[in-house]
């Protein structure tokens, strides 16, 4: 269980490494010579690689209500990078099938990071 548990975990850490690597890929084809792209680039940029940072920190929590408090974090940032997405490709016309794979990939993301955090929520309740 624990080789199994590891294992998913640095799977995981991974994954969301390999997000923040591809928002950031992403935003470097961004056009630079339009303002209002690079503002909602960065501001994804920002929230993207967050999604990564918060994980790792997650997974080195001290108790669960930290750990919950870190994953709920991850969710914040990958729903916040979910929007500047649609932004992009919504307002400013950007299409690309990086920004298609960041738009599923934070999606099924933010639908990973609510199930962690909902069972361990069950858990610190059934100790209580």
């Amino acid at each position: 269980m624990t080789n199994e548990y590891e294992r998913m975990k640095a799977e995981f850490r991974q994954r969301t490494k390999a997000f923040a690597s591809a928002t950031i890929r992403f935003y470097c084809t961004l056009p630079k010579s339009r303002t209002e792209v690079q503002v909602l680039g960065k501001q994804l940029l920002r929230s993207g690689t967050s999604v990564a940072a918060n994980y790792r920190e997650a997974s080195r929590a001290r108790s669960d209500s930290e750990f919950v408090s870190k994953i709920d974090q991850c969710t914040q940032e990958a729903d916040e990078s979910m929007l500047w997405l649609e932004l992009l490709r919504d307002d400013c016309c950007i299409r690309s099938d990086r920004l298609t794979w960041l738009l599923k990939e934070s999606d099924e993301l933010i639908a990973i990071f609510v199930t962690m955090s909902k069972k361990v929520k069950a858990r610190i309740k059934e100790k209580s």
